[in-house]
């Protein structure tokens, strides 16, 4: 079973969190430098790592899906909204970026979801996915956010991604730190971060894969429902 926002939101405010959030978001802006006048998507609870790509993004909603719930985010104006995984309520090729995190493991209906973020991405679009490592230590813990739901190992991602037409272009893990909220265990993490990279790649808490769009083929997503609207997004920082 997967935590939902509220316990999400309690772990990240832990420094145990803390410290995996600064980990992950190190990762994500190796892979993601610059989104400067992108339409940017963060699906499931992206939330913790969504706030710097922000202040570059033309446009960004945070999605999440009605088994996890929905929190107001982030505080001054509200870009968060509730969803159905197999109806998204955006229009066709819309978001540029697709950050997806604390979705998949616990997702109800994995492929018509993937499917349906096909469909929202553009065709010269990315994705990137952060999904829990089958063979890493969070994912055998149950006060971890990646030990609850469904674990992956890679060939089982590229498996699921390539079946709805994603292209799976770059792979990297990230997460060597134990999962213990213990400050004089793990302090902040990077020096575990540089040991499990040099010595133990496998065993990353997380893979992180970026995935293209492939149009070799249509994906007949679940439509959405009849009379449904696409969500209108305002500019950050407009009225």
């Amino acid at each position: 079973m997967q935590l939902d926002v509220r316990e999400l939101a309690e772990f990240y405010d832990s420094h145990l969190g803390a410290v995996a959030r600064r980990i992950l978001l190190r990762q994500l802006r190796l892979i993601w430098p610059n989104v400067e006048n992108m339409r940017l998507l963060g699906f499931g609870y992206a939330t913790p790592f969504l706030r710097p790509f922000l202040f570059e993004a033309e446009r960004g909603v945070a999605a999440m899906p009605a088994h996890l719930g929905v929190m107001a985010w982030p505080e001054k104006k509200n870009l968060s909204t509730l969803v159905e995984e197999d109806a998204l309520p955006f229009a066709d090729a819309f978001f540029d970026r697709v950050l997806v995190v604390h979705c998949v493991e616990g997702a109800e209906s994995l492929r018509p979801l993937l499917r349906q973020l096909w469909r929202v991405l553009a065709p010269e679009g990315k994705l990137l996915l952060v999904a829990p490592n089958r063979a890493s230590l969070w994912a055998q813990v149950d006060w971890s956010p990646f030990g609850q739901g469904r674990p992956f190992s890679r060939r089982e991602l590229e498996a699921v991604l390539r079946d709805v037409l994603f292209v799976p272009t770059a792979w990297d893990r990230a997460l060597y730190v134990p999962p213990f909220n213990s400050r004089a265990l793990i302090g902040t993490g990077a020096g575990w971060e540089r040991l499990g990279q040099r010595f133990f790649p496998a065993l990353g808490g997380v893979h992180l894969v970026e995935a293209t769009k492939s149009l070799y083929a249509p994906v007949g997503g679940a439509p959405a429902p009849t009379g449904a609207r696409p969500v209108q997004l305002n500019p950050l920082g407009s009225e």
